[in-house]
């Protein structure tokens, strides 16, 4: 297995981070993507470099989250800068990964992140949420609008786009790579472990339940000019068809969170990836202490609690959030930043 340890993974980040200088601060502004066909609008947020120094606050209050500082709507920095698009979880929301967004920031990233409708924190309509091809969809379009009619297309450098996606959001970046949607595959899966968390969303989901959907599922999702793909700790892998992993010709960053407190099993999702992948273009990183909830930002003292008793269930999302979720965030930070930098 392509595995670094954590301890490996900690000297990396330590010495990541004294090659990444940090010589802009990290500016804030709201995206809005009309749909001019449709009802799909996007909204979301862009981070990037500038070069004020204030006024400071925070990207977004949060009795739970640990918001991180920031120059809103602060002139950009005159330069071209790579982008990197995100993309959420199941049920997340663009302020997800903002930890990552401002950290890239800062380093010289122009960094967008949406909602994706239907399976964001306020758009849970099933008809959206059965509609799982547009979620690459979405993504393309953040492409198109920033390399294309928005204020800061001057300030892409359109040969160095990258995407960073986490669980659901990691299924995205997967298809946007070249992964090809496989139905009667997973039927098949899925008859032999039916239990599988993935399995039972896919179902609930109605995902490819009709002849019209899975033509739509198992169409070509990509896009070409995504050059590098940073995945963190997937669902859905057994969705796609072999064949199609392993002619991923990109190179592709897998995290794995062997603390399994999200129902994802390891074996059939993360590792399970990274053995399907060409080795010559991909690395798997597997940090001993790592969670899924570890890719969401850092929980303030009083969230655990405060999710323990207005949302009974949730405040797993919270537990080790705080000093030691920071430090592996630096970790994530300084492993993405290399790989994208050297791709």
């Amino acid at each position: 297995m392509r595995q670094t340890s954590y301890l490996f993974a900690g000297i990396l980040a330590m010495c990541a981070a004294t090659a990444f200088a940090q010589p802009y601060r990290s500016a804030m502004t709201e995206l809005k993507i009309a749909d001019v066909e449709g009802e799909r609008h996007l909204s979301g947020f862009i981070w990037y470099p500038t070069d004020a120094t204030g006024p400071e606050t925070y990207d977004f209050d949060s009795e739970v989250w640990v918001g991180t500082k920031v120059v809103k709507d602060a002139a950009p920095a005159t330069s071209r800068f790579p982008l990197v698009v995100l993309s959420h979880g199941m049920f997340g929301n663009a302020y997800n990964q903002a930890w990552l967004a401002g950290a890239l920031a800062q380093r010289g990233y122009i960094v967008a992140a949406i909602s994706h409708p239907g399976t964001s924190t306020w758009s849970r309509d099933p008809d959206l949420t059965r509609q799982l091809w547009e979620r690459p969809k979405d993504i393309s379009r953040v492409i198109d609008h920033a390399t294309g009619a928005s204020d800061f297309s001057q300030y892409v450098d359109s040969d160095r786009i990258y995407m960073a996606g986490h669980s659901l959001g990691g299924f995205t970046a997967v298809a946007l790579a070249g992964a090809r949607y496989d139905a009667a595959g997973l039927s098949q899966f899925c008859a032999t472990q039916p239990d599988e968390l993935a399995c039972g969303i896919l179902s609930n989901w109605k995902i490819a339940q009709t002849p019209e959907d899975r033509v739509q599922m198992e169409a070509d999702l990509s896009d070409s000019r995504i050059k590098a793909f940073a995945v963190f700790d997937l669902g859905g892998t057994q969705s796609f068809s072999g064949t199609s992993l392993r002619q991923i010709d990109r190179p592709m960053l897998v995290f794995g969170a062997p603390i399994m407190n999200s129902g994802l099993t390891l074996d059939i999702e993360s590792r399970a990836l990274i053995a399907a992948l060409p080795e010559s273009n991909s690395r798997y990183i597997e940090p001993e202490t790592l969670s899924h909830f570890d890719f969401l930002g850092r929980c303030k003292p009083e969230g655990y609690e405060l999710l323990a008793k207005e949302e009974p269930g949730d405040e797993i999302i919270c537990s080790d959030g705080g000093t030691a979720r920071a430090a592996k965030h630096e970790m994530i930070i300084d492993a993405v930043t290399d790989f994208f930098s050297n791709s």
